[in-house]
Order: C-alpha cells, then sequence, then structure tokens
C-alpha cells in the first residue's frame, strides 16, 4: 500500500477512534440503528457522562451523526467502515 504522509495521518486519527474499548462499545449497541444517549446507557451499562464524551469525539470525527428530537438527540452510525472492519476482525478473530 502506497500512502502519502497526509494519508497515512487519517488513516492512523481513524484507528485512534478504535483503540478506545467504551467508544467500540457504543458503536456496538447503535450499529443497528438510532438511540438517544439513555438507551445507550442501557444497551452498555456506561454512565451518561461517558457515553456523552465519547459520542462527542465520535460525531467530532465523522463516525456518528444524531438529531435532535425535543430534548433528545438520537444518534446513529454514518461510517460504515469502520463498522465493516469491526465486523471482519470479528469474523477472522483479530481481537
Amino acid at each position: 500500500m502506497t500512502l502519502n504522509p497526509q494519508e497515512f495521518e487519517s488513516l492512523a486519527e481513524r484507528f485512534k477512534i478504535l483503540s478506545e474499548p467504551t467508544r467500540l462499545q457504543i458503536l456496538s449497541a447503535i450499529c443497528q440503528g438510532e438511540y438517544n444517549v439513555n438507551d445507550i446507557c442501557r444497551r452498555t451499562g456506561l454512565r451518561q457522562a461517558n457515553v456523552s464524551k465519547h459520542l462527542h469525539l465520535l460525531k467530532r470525527a465523522g463516525v456518528v451523526a444524531c438529531r435532535r428530537v425535543g430534548v433528545c438527540r438520537y444518534y446513529r452510525v454514518i461510517d460504515r467502515d469502520l463498522m465493516n472492519l469491526c465486523a471482519k476482525a470479528r469474523r477472522e478473530k483479530f481481537y
């Protein structure tokens, strides 16, 4: 694979997103639909402040998007490449 320095930097940033187990857990919880923070907390067992912090990072990285309904925000995965990579890792037991 031949990439220029900027492409390597971009690739490294994408892998940083996956390097945090909590973010992987959140992505797994929302990969099949759209959920608000309370739903994600129930599905993962994580605390609200922690989930919100990681969702903010995931949104800033372009991995998830959110929409507001009243006072709630509903999050969904928009970077399917990352989810496909996780699924492949699971199938091929990279972990």
